[in-house]
């Protein structure tokens, strides 16, 4: 008979939570699937079904904090291991990793993420032979793995070489190190909130930021909170928030939502009073999207097409909101697998399907109508150079420079040309895990 996938319930508490998120990390590194389709829908992993909450969050605390330090990982167990980690037994690489992470980073103690690690060797067969030398790799980790961190601290290693040397070209050589240091902390739950933000941050033991958002540390089901069932929020981090507000009063206006999906940016322009159509090319996604509006009791268009084909209402749109689909590296903070999923060469192909994109918006845009094009990416292709590239094939559009006025006074997320560029080292704050934005290029056209 096959083995169990998983083990009875009278196996050691935490057990199957580190079995899961072994899974999941080698679904990350060794398959090339993204945390997302891993995590929820129905790709998700099995296990999680019969997984209790506090589990489910320790795993997916386990699996964020290795693929957020897997370059410092890799060098610490490369010191610890005299041939380095086993490349013919997955499980035993995501053993020490996991192993490793909890003694470094988190809560755990010691024997603890030892004696797990090692059950966890011992339940897989390709790796049960590796259960001697994880348990005394890791016990070295307690004794020495400190130092072995401190030993390369600066030298941004949790991060893709390509991705570093693009971005100190970019920003510079210190921005850079501010950035990849602040991607090394947990993030913060960012929430925006229908009304009275100082209420809700009360509530949700957070805080009020100057943009507007809620910022809290709360851990848990996100379902679970004051005010969700309500509809009272939605999360969505901070600077991704700022591109709906870039368009002013809307008021009554028509506003097309392309790439809408999952709809934090719908939320928010139908809450100003647009009226909202939001486009987004997967059935699923829409589907989710229209559960997240009738939480949140708020009415748009749904549309099922892609953007970039769509053909729209012959009179246009007085807005245009395009979220582009991108590389993603702006939110490594919550998204840490997309510094080992992505490639320099994905580029590429995004700022193709972006081009189109715009191509498309001006076309659906009337006369005198606003433009806002955002994406979640650190690389100026897919912001700063895409739009001086529209500019110059479309001259019956002009840039409407942001004024620091419109983002809280926080001149320092505003580009000499006026666009809106937020940085993971933006808003920092003493404690880091209340610091920090996604990185968001956006900027503001308008049609004449």
């Amino acid at each position: 008979m096959p083995s169990q996938r998983f083990a009875p319930p009278s196996e050691v508490p935490g057990l199957a939570a580190r079995r899961i998120a072994a899974d999941i990390v080698d679904g990350v590194l060794q398959k090339h699937r993204t945390l997302d389709e891993q995590l929820d829908g129905s790709g998700a992993h099995p296990g999680l079904k019969t997984l209790p909450d506090r589990d489910r969050a320790l795993m997916r605390r386990l699996v964020a904090t290795v693929l957020r330090r897997l370059g410092t990982l890799g060098h610490v167990l490369s010191r610890l291991l005299d041939k380095g980690i086993p490349s013919d037994a997955p499980r035993a690489q995501s053993a020490l990793l996991i192993g490793a992470a909890q003694i470094l980073w988190m809560d755990v103690p010691d024997h603890a993420a030892v004696d797990l690690s090692v059950r966890l060797v011992q339940s897989d067969r390709r790796a049960a032979r590796y259960a001697g030398l994880v348990n005394a790799v890791l016990r070295r980790c307690a004794r020495e793995g400190k130092a072995l961190v401190d030993e390369v601290a600066a030298q941004s290693l949790d991060l893709p070489p390509w991705m570093v040397a693009r971005w100190s070209a970019h920003y510079g050589e210190t921005v850079a190190r501010d950035m990849a240091l602040a991607l090394s902390h947990d993030p913060s739950l960012d929430l925006t909130v229908k009304s009275d933000a100082a209420q809700w941050a009360s509530r949700l033991h957070g805080e009020v930021l100057p943009t507007g958002s809620v910022r809290t540390v709360l851990h848990g089901a996100v379902t679970m909170l004051p005010g969700f069932a309500e509809g009272q929020w939605w999360v969505q981090d901070a600077a991704a928030a700022l591109p709906a507000r870039l368009f002013g009063d809307i008021k009554g206006k028509s506003i097309a939502d392309l790439c809408a999906a999952p709809g934090g940016k719908t939320a928010q322009l139908a809450q100003a009073g647009a009226h909202v159509t939001a486009i987004d090319r997967s059935p699923a996604r829409v589907a989710r999207l229209r559960e997240n509006l009738t939480r949140l009791s708020l009415q748009a268009e749904t549309v099922v097409a892609d953007a970039a084909e769509w053909a729209g209402p012959a009179d246009g749109f007085d807005g245009i909101l395009i979220d582009a689909p991108c590389t993603s590296t702006g939110t490594i903070r919550r998204h840490p697998d997309v510094s080992w999923l992505r490639q320099e060469s994905d580029i590429a192909a995004m700022t193709a399907l972006q081009r189109r994109l715009l191509q498309k918006s001006v076309s659906l845009l009337k006369p005198g109508g606003t433009l806002v094009y955002c994406t979640c990416s650190l690389e100026p292709e897919e912001g700063e150079h895409a739009v001086a590239a529209l500019l110059t094939a479309e001259p019956g559009l002009r840039r409407v420079p942001i004024d620091a006025s419109e983002v809280s006074g926080h001149s320092e997320i505003i580009t000499a040309e006026g666009d809106l560029r937020t940085l993971p080292s933006h808003l920092p704050n003493a404690d880091p895990k209340l610091g920090g934005l996604d990185g968001f290029f956006a900027a503001r056209l308008v049609k004449s």
